[in-house]
């Protein structure tokens, strides 16, 4: 896995007090490194691609509302990066104002469009009256609170954002769902994490034509080698009008496992275009005991078979 040093330039998103700083804080290299923000993801994976910076992170996934899909075509499309590993952050939302304002008083809203919409519930029914806006981040929306002249504006951002720029939480926890986790990772230009036995595979698959069963025999290489998919996402090309799809698609295993290089082969060959994300340590706890029974039926299979080939006069 990639390890950063003190030396290592870091490209997140802020500005400070975002949940993406609370992230990368609980890696203790990467909590150690130099730290460098930018106003948008584009920014820091643009950084990352000129060299401005080491390595990049970025979230690309909420349990709540899915994919950040800013972050996945960015990825997909216009950079050519590797993911290092990924971490999942705990989510907690809250409501900030300046002291003295109550939820009555709210007439604006803040906060990155992904925040909002997984407080969307919360926002509507408590302060309803409110009128929405896009921010750059929970934690720019609390910096432009604080600095507003305007009493009546709030912000969706995390705790930490609050005691930072001297607001008061007029609501804790407001996100309308429980266990609300989002997933970062850390990319680099180049560098393949050696395989730990828990680790993710991504790929982005384009179909060679728009016809019945493409994403079926996609899949299929996956279930023939029993490989778990986490995730698989249909996101538009953007260069081939409406119906022009491509799958961004993230298997557990890692591109060393003969299986998931079989299954990279056999996409490559049928589909064409493969575009390879990285092999990476995955987050948290997974049963990777499916896989590894498969790896012996591969084994065996493949040991079979070389028995026949070499029957061959």
């Amino acid at each position: 896995m990639t390890t950063a040093s003190p030396s290592t330039r870091v490209g997140f998103l802020g500005p400070l007090g975002t949940f993406t700083e609370q992230a990368l804080k609980t890696q203790p290299d990467l909590a150690a490194a130099e730290h460098v923000l930018f106003r948008t993801m584009p920014d820091v994976l643009d950084a990352v691609d000129s060299g401005e910076v080491d390595l990049g992170f970025i979230a690309i996934e909420n349990s709540i509302e899915g994919a950040v899909n800013l972050s996945q075509d960015e990825l997909a499309f216009n950079h050519t990066l590797l993911i290092q590993r990924e971490v999942v952050l705990n989510i907690e939302h809250c409501l900030m104002a300046k002291p003295g304002t109550a939820l009555a008083d709210v007439t604006t809203v803040l906060s990155i469009p992904v925040a909002s919409a997984q407080c969307h519930a919360y926002l509507r029914n408590n302060v309803g009256q409110a009128a929405l806006r896009a921010a750059n981040s929970t934690a720019e929306a609390a910096r432009l609170v604080a600095e507003a002249d305007d009493d009546g504006l709030a912000a969706v951002a995390p705790r930490a954002s609050a005691a930072l720029y001297g607001l008061q939480i007029l609501a804790e926890n407001i996100a309308d769902h429980l266990g609300n986790q989002t997933r970062f990772v850390l990319v680099a230009k180049e560098g393949i994490p050696a395989p730990t036995g828990h680790d993710r595979t991504a790929l982005v698959i384009s179909q060679r034509a728009d016809e019945p069963g493409s994403l079926i025999a996609i899949l299929q290489e996956f279930a023939a080698r029993q490989i778990n998919l986490s995730n698989l996402l249909s996101r538009p090309t953007k260069d081939g009008g409406l119906g022009d799809y491509c799958f961004i698609i993230y298997a557990d295993g890692h591109v060393a496992d003969e299986l998931v290089a079989d299954a990279m082969r056999a996409l490559r060959v049928k589909q064409g275009a493969v575009k390879f994300l990285g092999s990476y340590p995955a987050a948290g706890e997974h049963a990777t005991t499916v896989r590894r029974e498969a790896d012996v039926r591969w084994r065996e299979a493949d040991e079979w078979v070389e028995g026949l080939r070499g029957d061959i006069r």
